[in-house]
């Protein structure tokens, strides 16, 4: 009696033991208790002289995919881009996602968005990296990491001019500038130094809108000259 009691004892302090299975469960377990919720990671490290913008981001990607982009560069939905309004081509931006701590180093290479409240529009690829395919749009915070031309701030909006000829002969410049401005006010003549030489470029007016500016480009056009639209 005396030994089978013991066996009893043993055999159900042997059933009290926990196995490694079981372990590792409690383990799962614990350490998922312990994960830190999505809505309070960090932020990514920025300095803080960082030039930057909170709003609503969206993105665009198939119908846009081939096409040229404002810099000329052709859209690739799976490259890591984004069009902005007013920042210069060129700017290297990190945005995160503010529903979800995520952040992407993407290139602005376009113009956009055109739908209001939106303050950027980024590529599919860009959009699938914070997880904002699926919703569409999202909260998040925009900042300048480098861009061709020193930042003080984020424009509100552009100005643009329209531009009807580049010379490199100043001479040359005047000629059209004259023969404009007998029939269209504002016409003026900037110098832009390249690498190696000076162009003279003939500019007509300055406009707070791209339709004023397009609305003006089809008058001239239709008076005879070549015109582009160009940002200032």
């Amino acid at each position: 009696m005396k030994r089978r009691s013991l066996w009893n004892s043993e055999r159900k302090n042997s059933s009290l033991a926990a196995s490694p299975s079981d372990l590792l469960v409690a383990a799962l377990i614990f350490m998922s208790g312990c994960a830190v919720p999505a809505s309070k990671v960090a932020l990514p490290t920025i300095p803080q002289s960082s030039v930057n913008q909170t709003g609503i981001a969206s993105w665009y990607g198939p119908g846009f995919h081939g096409k040229a982009t404002a810099s000329g560069e052709i859209y690739n939905q799976h490259d890591l881009t984004a069009a902005h309004q007013t920042l210069p081509l060129g700017t290297k931006l990190m945005v995160t996602n503010l529903e979800n701590g995520k952040s992407m180093e993407v290139l602005v290479n376009d113009r956009g968005p055109f739908a209001k409240n939106r303050v950027i529009d980024l590529s599919y690829a860009a959009a699938q990296s914070i997880d904002m395919v699926g919703p569409g749009t999202a909260l998040v915070r925009i900042d300048v990491i480098t861009s061709p031309t020193p930042l003080q701030t984020i424009r509100p909006s552009l100005d643009y001019t329209l531009q009807l000829g580049s010379f490199a002969q100043l001479e040359n410049a005047q000629q059209l500038r004259d023969r404009i401005a007998k029939s269209f006010a504002d016409v003026t003549i900037t110098a832009l130094q390249a690498k190696d030489a000076i162009y003279y470029r003939v500019h007509l007016g300055t406009f707070s809108n791209r339709g004023a500016a397009e609305e003006q480009a089809r008058q001239v056009s239709q008076a005879g000259y070549s015109v582009i639209i160009m940002e200032k």
